[in-house]
């Protein structure tokens, strides 16, 4: 069966990921380059680029700051982790949605897997301490990635650690620890992992969106939160 099928049919069950109630605000933030704010000297500097964030959620009263699925974003011009080996396309084509926040919000299991894997993605600019989770609903098998966490959320880990629904999992890393980026958690569904452990790609060059779209779909189909944003 088709996983975005099985999503949708199962989407009243998943457990909130962050702490939220929906009679929150959310703030649907724009990384591309329609939005003239943000300008590089802003997203080149971790510390101007986290008070940016924390403005734009102050001055709706928002929580959390949410989006990026499928949307091309200027902002990873900050690090060569998106840049191409031979000088060709960079990388630019976000694949997960992020939920900005504050540091040390706990992150909870949406729905009951086994830990696939994890790692330190330490470079600048990359995800930081990552968890990948392995899930299984109708025979239909899948992943979840969460970037950008603190490094004790994998402290204590071991692959093939069963995880319940709700159980809380990590909690949003701090600059130093979630490469150096505002706080925030980056969320991905992922059909195949096509190999990796501990990581996948997270963006991808706008040539290759539509065979990096089919095998990730859309994180609000377990997230169940951008209908709640302004």
């Amino acid at each position: 069966m088709n996983l975005e099928i099985i999503l949708k049919q199962y989407s009243p069950d998943f457990h909130t990921v962050v702490p939220f109630n929906k009679d929150e605000r959310l703030l649907l933030l724009n990384f591309t380059e329609d939005n003239t704010d943000l300008t590089p000297a802003i997203f080149d500097n971790t510390q101007a680029f986290t008070q940016y964030i924390n403005d734009k959620l102050s001055a709706a009263h928002a929580r959390y700051g949410i989006g990026g699925y499928n949307e091309h974003r200027m902002v990873y011009s900050r690090s060569a982790v998106f840049n191409a080996n031979n000088g060709g396309e960079p990388r630019r084509l976000h694949l997960g949605i992020d939920i900005w926040g504050k540091p040390l919000t706990p992150v909870k299991a949406p729905l009951d897997g086994i830990v696939n894997s994890f790692a330190n993605n330490d470079a600048y600019g990359d995800y930081g301490a990552t968890i990948i989770l392995s899930h299984q609903l109708e025979g239909v098998s899948f992943y979840t990635l969460y970037g950008h966490l603190s490094l004790a959320s994998i402290k204590n880990l071991a692959e093939g650690q069963r995880v319940k629904k709700g159980d809380v999992i990590g909690e949003f890393g701090i600059p130093a620890e979630n490469g150096s980026w505002p706080p925030h958690l980056h969320f991905q569904i992922i059909k195949d992992m096509q190999g990796h452990k501990g990581d996948y790609p997270g963006v991808c060059a706008y040539s290759e969106r539509e065979q990096y779209l089919a095998n990730c779909p859309n994180p609000d189909l377990i997230l169940n939160m951008l209908p709640y944003a302004i």
